[in-house]
């Protein structure tokens, strides 16, 4: 053996942007002969996929060092410790330090001590290690803010991350000027609570003060945000939404339920007239917005009628596409202690919500059909609009460029030029 870190991340973009810093401490640590699992947390489904993934890369890696960080290692750290596959695990903090990777050393690695979690919450630095981009050289994911001050009762991530935490605007727009410079034409901003950034740094700083000072003082091309809380977007992110056309017109809003009644128990900030009254604001600011969004299925005491409200927000929003969740119980969380759907009635409402999904879907492909795109190659065949709709060509196309294009048709899941 003696060959460098096999890495698998589940989950988020956040996730995967970390895996690609901690690729970076382990390489200049000179770690060898491991393999690192960065774990998600979201749902109860996510923690056993983690747990499965952990057997199978022990079973094709017998001899390696099995390490597990991440946010289900954050908050089930006994639990991980105790697999017989695992070797070492790491929190969210300790993963994005150069002391950790050099405690894991080939030199060290066989007398050091199983390095466990820390309490998250003194957790205050945000991007640990900042990274000039991954993937292709089209598109860079940029952590702008780690961490969430809110509680909904659903969810187990602020006791993985922490508070919020903002990364200065200097030190964004800086890495944003390198990724420029090395070629990249599409940055996207991401984070836990991406609408809280700035709620630390004093000044009253948000959001939009970030994306506009990006765009003024940087050469990108396209500029992203991933998913967002649209309660909490301010006027200057909308008043960028309105008349920056680099800011690219695709919104991924973190919504989770259509019924008032559920939004209140899940303590969103937020009704179902407001995600209605914003789609419809930011659509008629930009006409070309499209929007994708995150919905809950099966939230404890949700009945039928509750469900079809859910149902019902994607025309009534007019999304495009859907993330769904099945709703599962995760420990320590108020939900987890509220009364729960049966979860034949869960699988059976998510399966509905994914349809409704496919369809919304198929109608936007649709509507693009004779349309001129301007496309970002993201592979010889492959590259995505401003809307982010993946389009896919019948001949090569040069990579790392941006295309203008007429959609001749669809497939159901992309466009066709």
């Amino acid at each position: 053996m003696n060959a460098p870190p096999v890495f698998s991340t589940l989950g988020c973009r956040l996730n995967a942007y970390e895996t690609e810093a901690m690729k970076e401490l382990a390489a200049a640590a000179g770690v060898r002969d491991a393999v690192v699992v960065n774990t998600c947390a979201v749902t109860a489904e996510a923690v056993r996929k983690a747990r499965q993934e952990i057997r199978h890369l022990r079973r094709e890696n017998p001899e390696a060092t099995i390490i597990v960080t991440g946010c289900a290692a954050q908050t089930e750290a006994a639990m991980f410790a105790a697999m017989p596959e695992v070797d070492h695990v790491l929190g969210n903090r300790e993963k994005m330090e150069p002391a950790t990777w050099a405690r894991l050393a080939p030199e060290r690695i066989g007398a050091a001590e199983p390095v466990m979690v820390d309490d998250i919450m003194s957790v205050r630095e945000t991007a640990g290690h900042l990274i000039d981009g991954f993937g292709t050289r089209t598109r860079a994911y940029v952590q702008v803010q780690n961490g969430c001050d809110h509680r909904c009762t659903f969810c187990i991530i602020p006791y993985a991350r922490g508070n919020s935490r903002s990364v200065p605007a200097q030190t964004v727009t800086d890495q944003i000027a390198r990724l420029v410079d090395r070629g990249y034409r599409e940055v996207v901003l991401t984070g836990v609570d991406l609408t809280s950034w700035g709620a630390d740094l004093g000044e009253g700083l948000q959001l939009g003060d970030l994306v506009r000072r990006i765009l003024r003082t940087t050469a990108i091309e396209r500029l992203r945000i991933s998913s967002v809380d649209s309660i909490e977007i301010d006027p200057a992110l909308m008043e960028c939404i309105a008349t920056e056309p680099r800011l690219m017109p695709h919104l991924h809003l973190s919504l989770q339920a259509g019924d008032d009644l559920i939004l209140k128990r899940m303590k969103r900030r937020h009704l179902r007239d407001d995600a209605i009254r914003f789609c419809a604001e930011a659509r008629r600011l930009r006409p070309e917005m499209t929007y994708g969004a995150d919905i809950i299925a099966g939230f404890p005491t949700e009945t039928e009628a509750m469900f079809t409200r859910s149902l019902d927000l994607v025309a009534e929003c007019g999304l495009s596409f859907l993330h769904v969740f099945p709703y599962s119980p995760r420990r320590g969380t108020p939900a987890a202690r509220m009364p729960q759907v049966p979860g034949a009635a869960i699988r059976e409402r998510a399966a509905r919500l994914r349809a409704e999904g496919d369809a919304a879907l198929a109608r936007h492909l649709q509507a693009q059909v004779g349309r001129r795109h301007r496309v970002l190659m993201e592979s010889p065949r492959m590259g995505r609009t401003e809307q982010f709709t993946e389009v896919r060509f019948v001949e090569d196309q040069p990579e790392d460029h941006i295309l203008e294009v007429t959609i001749a048709g669809h497939d159901g899941r992309a466009l066709v030029a």
